[in-house]
């Protein structure tokens, strides 16, 4: 009777547990939900008291009209191209670093390491005006290649993939050797294919953030043809100021690429987070 009680008190706990959940999830997905539905009101309807939770009509012409209002096209093409191309050099230079870190036997390997990790504490902010004075030497400036350089390496990736790769057994590193494959043949043929989770996870959080960076290209890109959706949506909100329902539009348009690449990808992320705490 009592372990009949028990189990109804855990289901019970269980269920208001997830009701909580489900609460705090509508909670934090209501702001988001009213941006969509007002992206698709007429402008004098967004801020109508009580809230219309259902556009009457949908005005689809919105996400038309901000590409003919706005270099909308431009903003996320730039954007695009330069959050794959961070990102896709993110993961090639941060698991190649990790593997030797992890796997390669050096004086001062651990020191180095250390010093490298520590740089994540460094706030950008403080070495920003001497990196825009070297990337000024080197012409590079008002170019989207300035960002990509900037972003090409981070030593959160080299740590992230760097515990995933300890807890590869090293016998699988040492059976490779013995069949005479190289250093880089263990890292492309071995590692890489056993660490799809790591790779995922630092592939979104590098797209994400590299996505919304707003100060980086707003320091190096000037040209308007480079500018990404975040300096665009600025200078629009700016220039558009009553236009709530356009706003809303670019806010939609901007952030729907991170929520489809997230919503794909969010299984891999969270083992590839959770995997990174556990060696074997």
């Amino acid at each position: 009777m009592a372990h009949k009680e028990s189990r109804l008190a855990a289901g019970t706990l269980r269920a208001v547990g997830y009701a909580a959940l489900i609460v705090a999830a509508f909670g934090l997905l209501l702001p988001f939900i009213w941006m969509v539905i007002s992206s698709l009101k007429h402008n004098v309807d967004v801020f109508t008291a009580p809230i219309t939770w259902i556009p009457d009509p949908f005005v689809w012409s919105n996400y038309v009209d901000i590409f003919e209002r706005a270099d909308m096209g431009t903003w996320v093409g730039n954007t695009l191209f330069i959050s794959v191309v961070v990102t896709a050099l993110q993961v090639f230079t941060g698991s190649f670093a990790a593997y030797g870190f992890s796997r390669i036997r050096f004086p001062g390997r651990d020191v180095l390491f250390l010093v490298y990790i520590g740089t994540i504490a460094v706030p950008w902010q403080s070495y920003m005006i001497p990196q825009f004075v070297m990337i000024s030497d080197w012409g590079l400036a008002n170019t989207r290649l300035s960002i990509i350089l900037l972003q090409a390496f981070g030593a959160f990736g080299v740590f992230l993939m760097k515990q995933y790769f300890e807890s590869v057994p090293e016998a699988l590193s040492e059976a490779a050797r013995i069949d005479g494959l190289s250093e880089y043949g263990i890292w492309r043929r071995i590692m890489l294919p056993l660490s799809v989770p790591a790779i995922a996870s630092l592939t979104l959080i590098t797209f994400v953030n590299t996505w919304n960076d707003y100060l980086g290209p707003l320091i190096y890109l000037r040209d308007r043809d480079l500018w990404t959706i975040q300096i665009g949506l600025r200078t629009f909100i700016t220039q558009f100021s009553a236009e709530h329902a356009m706003i809303m539009t670019g806010s939609v348009l901007s952030i729907l690429p991170i929520a489809v690449i997230f919503a794909l990808g969010q299984r891999f992320f969270v083992e590839g987070i959770a995997a990174t705490g556990v060696k074997g």
